[in-house]
């Protein structure tokens, strides 16, 4: 596996210690695992600064000081991911990443974040014509979801007025998505609606013609230019990391907003220290998913050990999670708190935690596929842990919900303590699950059977975990019931 390239000076020692954890965290939902995750990642890294290299000789050997269209640092970095995982695609090594990817390496998706310019999506076009400090304060505020006195740190900008500066850098992107849509070579059924897309997304309180809704419901890229031109609604983060990322987008989304709640993202005065990094010393990788987890799979096994010693009291019902929880599995993830809401687009993913986070679990959420295991039957004997719950309590919430379909979050509390776990419930209406993160899912009709991903598979005693998903629905779109957790029944806490 490459090296990350040692960093010249102190300006790419911070470059390092800012988007290592970033890249990492795209890389793993790229992935089929972590180790491919952290070769994916520092050969991404790696090319992104040789390009950054590059162009900032050129800029003063030109010496004419125009400047030069790119993105923002981390977004730039996330597309040098996605351009390594397409070379590994073409180059036979395929097998290392998602399958959901590989599929989307190989559509017109994919071609047209490389392909002409004109035809590619708004967002990434909007952001790109901006100014890059311009462009950063936007990124770091939506898309990292980093608190504005953490990006007023990070780019050197008075805290009293950053909040100020983002609603204009929120009305610029605006200006320049919609004068790059009208831009884009389109047919004359997209171009008699642009005007009117135009203004109605100017006003929240305006309502859309049902033919324009129609049209949205049909063009995609009309659809896409509408999420980024309505500033309100909270649809603004996903149709920018959409549009900049491509694959994953939503997920990778979810995991920022995570990391930046938990206070583990960038933006920290001591990043060089969560990464490893000293500056003007040799570079090493930071400490990867296997590290991290084997110190937390020590930790919960000696947790467990403790408590089955007899100091005058049982452990209660049911018996602990079977085995010692292998080097994958992080301790239980927090409850997460809610997204913020998407108007005007497919979802917005709730932001997860970046792959720095893996200490704790829930900080490193992973955007899975379908699964093709069978659907989980309420009367089938538990086959993943011998660890029957006595107790556990659900709580499902519906993050967001459009015409044909919605976004829910699942938080489950455990009683006991769990080596794996495997959720399911029952639909009344005959909703159908999309896409999942945290875990991959079976559906059987009305029945689904979320499954624990590798990382998240351990759960303490009275501890927690969560995993969102999109469905799809039609006429009503009621709670679902019937919660059992390992072939247990669950609580429905609300």
């Amino acid at each position: 596996m490459p090296d990350l390239p040692t960093p010249q000076d102190a300006a790419e020692a911070a470059l390092l210690s800012e988007c290592w954890d970033a890249v990492l965290s795209y890389a793993d939902l790229c992935t089929s695992g972590s180790a491919a995750a952290t070769h994916l990642a520092t050969e991404a890294f790696t090319h992104g600064i040789t390009e950054l290299r590059a162009a900032t000789a050129a800029s003063k050997s030109t010496g004419t000081g125009r400047r030069v269209l790119r993105l923002p640092r981390i977004p730039l970095m996330l597309t040098s991911v996605r351009a390594a995982a397409a070379a590994w695609e073409a180059g036979g090594l395929g097998h290392r990443l998602d399958p959901d990817l590989r599929l989307w390496l190989n559509s017109e998706k994919a071609a047209r974040y490389t392909g002409p310019p004109l035809h590619r999506p708004v967002a990434l076009r909007g952001l790109q014509d901006m100014q890059e400090p311009d462009a950063a304060l936007l990124w770091l505020a939506e898309v990292e979801s980093l608190p504005l006195p953490a990006v007023a740190r990070r780019l050197g900008l008075d805290p009293s007025s950053v909040g100020t500066e983002l609603t204009q850098v929120r009305a610029l992107f605006r200006d320049r998505c919609h004068r790059n849509h009208l831009d884009t070579p389109m047919d004359a059924d997209c171009r008699s609606y642009a005007r009117l897309l135009d203004a109605v997304t100017r006003s929240s309180g305006a309502e859309t013609p049902g033919d324009l809704s129609r049209h949205l419901a049909r063009c995609v890229r009309c659809a896409e230019a509408a999420a980024c031109l309505r500033l309100h609604g909270g649809g603004l983060p996903a149709a920018i990391s959409g549009g900049v990322i491509g694959w994953g987008g939503l997920a990778y989304l979810e995991r920022r907003r995570r990391a930046a709640e938990a206070g583990r993202a960038g933006g920290r005065t001591d990043a060089t220290v969560d990464t490893g990094l000293a500056e003007g010393g040799p570079v090493r990788p930071r400490i990867g998913r296997t590290g991290i987890l084997v110190a937390a799979a020590v930790v919960s096994a000696l947790t467990l050990t403790v408590s089955l010693m007899p100091f005058g009291g049982s452990h209660g019902g049911g018996t602990p999670a079977s085995g010692a929880p292998d080097e994958r599995q992080p301790v239980a993830e927090p409850v997460p708190s809610l997204p913020v809401a998407t108007s005007g687009s497919p979802a917005t993913a709730t932001a997860t935690a970046a792959s720095t986070a893996r200490p704790e679990a829930g900080s490193d959420p992973e955007a899975q596929g379908e699964s093709s295991e069978p659907a989980d039957k309420s009367h089938r004997p538990a086959d993943v842990t011998k660890s029957a719950p006595a107790d556990c309590e659900v709580k499902y919430e519906i993050v967001k919900e459009w015409p044909d379909g919605f976004q829910a979050t699942v938080t489950v509390t455990s009683a006991e303590a769990l080596g794996t776990w495997r959720l399911g419930w029952t639909f009344d209406d005959g909703q159908r699950v999309g896409q999942m993160w945290d875990g991959t899912f079976a559906q059987d009709d009305a029945r689904v059977t979320a499954t624990a991903a590798d990382y998240n598979r351990s759960v303490a005693a009275n501890g927690t975990f969560a995993f969102g998903f999109l469905g799809s629905w039609s006429g009503a779109n009621s709670a679902p019931h019937g919660f059992t957790l390992n072939n247990s029944r669950c609580d429905d806490g609300g």
